[in-house]
């Protein structure tokens, strides 16, 4: 088939998802970037810190369960709205941090409880709401790609909405500090929070459900089911799973496993190595710019080329599901050079960036092809809830890694020896992703599609 004559508008919806996945991340990176000063100014221990981060990734974790199966029964364009309406909401209330805090510290009093301090509790709450409403972004951008692609597309789509991730996190270094040291820490996130209203308006006038997209024609529909077997999403019986009778798939479970020991990767990435480099080379965060847009613009090759690499042994004959499995494994070692990292930190602080943005940039490569294990062995209908069955432990995984640095660094700070802390997350993180690759390979070793039976379907 002609790729060119049968049109491209399905590329206009992957756009749609990579902006909005974009101000996911920017939004999510806020808070990250001022830690440093924020730590100062209200006196946060790394357990504190960690504590605030953790809230977010508990909250998000159990979001995400409730939240694919949101979008399952709402649709993808009514749920993907209320989630970024809901994220942009929660963002922007990191500027009332504080009243926030009192008024919970006043709630509580008259409950009998004991007060924290205002500031943690306040950035807690935020980071509560945030997460409630980031929870939709993967699970509605995952069934938008479901819909709006062939399986021989997906993990490249995945791979391009999903590296709007990394973009955001180059464009936060670059402007929240800025934003902050003019106008103060609550302006930026209050500017950075209100930019997802505008998103909203723009999918509402270019989103539809592929069956009812005037804009998408009858041959790019066709394509999109072409290797699907499957009918117009508006044939599609309404069978879905419950959470109970997903579980009962092996296939559920190499899914979630594999988030499990993998996403924690990336949120340690995330929220502690603007207070990596802070702390162990003394980098000021006005300074932190370059260095993360250099990581974060390494990891956007990653999430592109991790998309695009099953594509290729696709091409040479390989089905879909063996095509990704083997990138998983090819992408898997590379995550090791972040050994290195404290070893060779004393050459500098550029060494251990570099040898970060390596395994961070293979991360979203294989994140790229993870997500479309769902979509490759699950009917359409019920993708989002396997998402949010696997966010759910990504999430989870993600408290537990994160948890592990504060206490590691507080542990090894207190001692004089912070190294030791970052050598130990480090290890983990080199060796994360050959264990996941292993558990989806033990649980899954060859394509095995999930046909619900339909007493499973109704439970």
């Amino acid at each position: 088939m002609n790729r060119t004559a049968i049109g491209n508008y399905r590329w206009t919806i992957c756009a749609l998802l990579f902006f909005a996945t974009t101000v996911n991340y920017l939004d999510r990176q806020v808070l990250s970037l001022l830690a440093p000063s924020l730590s100062r100014e209200f006196g946060w221990t790394n357990s504190d810190y960690a504590d605030i981060a953790g809230a977010f990734q508990f909250v998000y974790a159990v979001a995400l369960l409730f939240a694919g199966r949101v979008v399952d029964w709402l649709g993808t364009k009514r749920a993907y709205t209320i989630a970024i309406v809901v994220w942009s909401l929660g963002a922007i209330a990191h500027s009332f941090a504080i009243p926030l805090g009192q008024a919970f510290n006043s709630l509580t009093g008259v409950l009998g409880f004991a007060a924290v301090p205002a500031s943690i509790a306040g950035f807690i709450i935020a980071r509560a709401i945030l997460a409630i409403g980031e929870a939709g972004n993967f699970p509605a951008a995952l069934r938008a790609t479901a819909e709006y692609f062939p399986k021989s597309e997906r993990s490249f789509a995945t791979g391009i909405f999903n590296s709007g991730a990394n973009i955001g996190a180059i464009l936060a270094p670059l402007s929240v500090p800025l934003i902050a040291s003019v106008w103060g820490w609550e302006a930026a996130f209050t500017w950075i929070g209100a930019i997802g209203f505008l998103w909203v308006v723009v999918w509402w006038l270019f989103f539809e459900e592929p069956s009812r997209q005037s804009r998408l024609s009858k041959a790019e529909l066709d394509y999109i089911l072409s290797d699907s077997g499957a009918e117009p999403d508006s044939a599609v019986p309404a069978r879905k799973g419950s959470w109970l009778s997903l579980l009962r798939y092996r296939q559920t479970w190499a899914f979630a496993l594999g988030k499990f020991l993998t996403d924690g990767i990336w949120w340690f990435f995330l929220f502690w190595l603007p207070k990596y480099l802070s702390s162990s080379y003394h980098v000021e965060s006005t300074a932190l710019a370059l260095p993360l847009a250099v990581v974060y613009s390494m990891t956007m090759v990653g999430s592109i080329g991790g998309g695009w690499l099953p594509a290729r042994f696709m091409r040479k004959g390989d089905a879909p599901f063996k095509a990704r499995m083997k990138a998983m494994l090819f992408i898997s070692f590379f995550p090791l050079v972040v050994l290195l990292a404290q070893p060779l930190g004393a050459f500098g602080y550029w060494v251990p960036v570099i040898l970060i943005g390596i395994g961070a940039s293979a991360h979203q490569a294989f994140s790229a092809n993870i997500f479309t294990i769902p979509s490759d062995l699950f009917p359409k209908n019920c993708v989002a809830s396997v998402v949010g069955i696997g966010g759910m432990a990504g999430g989870i995984g993600g408290v537990l890694v994160t948890k592990l640095g504060g206490a590691l660094f507080d542990y090894y700070g207190a001692q004089g020896h912070l190294e030791t802390g970052y050598m130990i997350m480090f290890a983990i993180c080199g060796l994360a992703y050959l264990a996941a690759w292993s558990v989806i390979k033990l649980l899954v070793p060859a394509k095995a599609e999930v046909h619900l039976q339909p007493e499973l379907a109704n439970a």
